[in-house]
């Protein structure tokens, strides 16, 4: 299943989980807030191992980084991940 990594604070991370939940999406939401050490490393590591940026996404082991929203990109990124 879809992963997004992100936090309720996020506009970015906000509009994402809209666009997933109005396309019917199904997803899980990964709270960057609440993350436990390991996983925080895995999208530091996604996001080019300097720091983690929101929202990220994961698909059966493939990572797109996290970036501003843009709705053109995010339809592109998750046509990448086969989502």
């Amino acid at each position: 299943m879809l992963k997004l990594y992100g936090a309720h604070w996020c506009p970015h991370c906000v509009k994402a989980m809209a666009y997933l939940n109005k396309n019917n999406i199904k997803f899980d939401f990964v709270n960057m807030d609440t993350i436990d050490v390991d996983t925080e490393k895995k999208v530091i590591e996604a996001n080019g191992g300097d720091d983690w940026i929101i929202p990220t996404l994961e698909f059966n082991g493939k990572w797109i980084s996290g970036k501003k929203f843009d709705v053109n990109i995010f339809a592109a990124d998750l046509k990448s991940l086969g989502v």
